[in-house]
């Protein structure tokens, strides 16, 4: 049984269908990539599954049973965990509260919601920043606490959202290997990523779509390879 499977998916807006009838499985343990040109509908497929926009038409399992139409904070309480495209930390609360306060979602004490964010900052590299406000961390350390944030709340299945956008070469590297520390600690990554050293990297199998619908699945050479993936990309 799949982790985590999307049913013949539809996301309309009025007129336009911004998912079209997108069928895929993620296995548990796997990282798998989701990719498409600007606009092609992979941020609304990731807004479905945690129905911060209600589904049109198809459906959404985790661990064999719907989700479709439970609430966003219950489908959290689940197991799936996701980030932000843009990046949006509690500004002004040091690095530390925004973790804390993520970690809530588990537990019901501060003592124990502030062990769990300093295990997860130390995780994530990010304990030697956890005095400084969220705000004054570069575009690094904000991904990085994006991702921080939502493993504090203990996911089996993790969304990342372009978490790799904005970094520099060195930066990407990092970003490459959190991923996988992420992936060997246990959890599942479903990552829409548009730096292709990054998503041709670390993901065992890639679903790309256009205009809303599937144009190819396979591993990262196939796709790669696949010639309406390329004429999509260029």
């Amino acid at each position: 049984m799949a982790l985590l499977e999307l049913k013949k998916l539809v996301k309309a807006f009025g007129g336009l269908l911004a998912v079209n009838d997108v069928t895929f499985q993620v296995e548990k343990g796997e990282i798998f990539g989701l990719i498409g040109p600007n606009g092609s509908g992979k941020t609304t497929i990731f807004n479905c599954i945690n129905n911060f926009y209600p589904i049109t038409a198809g459906d959404v399992l985790f661990k064999g049973q719907s989700i479709k139409g439970l609430k966003t904070h219950k489908i959290c309480h689940l197991g799936i965990g996701r980030t932000f495209q843009v990046v949006k930390p509690l500004a002004r609360m040091t690095v530390l509260d925004n973790v804390t306060a993520s970690a809530f979602c588990r537990v019901n004490t501060i003592k124990e919601a502030e062990e769990e964010a300093h295990r997860v900052l130390g995780f994530c590299n990010l304990l030697g920043e956890k005095t400084k406000p969220a705000k004054s961390l570069p575009i690094a350390g904000r991904k990085r606490l994006e991702i921080a944030r939502a493993l504090a709340t203990k996911p089996e299945l993790l969304l990342l959202d372009e978490t790799a956008a904005g970094l520099n070469p060195s930066e990407l590297d990092e970003a490459i290997d959190l991923i996988r520390k992420i992936r060997d600690s246990g959890i599942t990554i479903l990552i829409v990523e548009h730096i292709m050293k990054v998503i041709m990297t670390i993901s065992d199998r890639i679903h790309a779509i256009n205009f809303g619908q599937t144009i190819a699945q396979g591993t990262p050479k196939e796709v790669a390879n696949n010639r309406a993936v390329i004429e999509a990309y260029l």
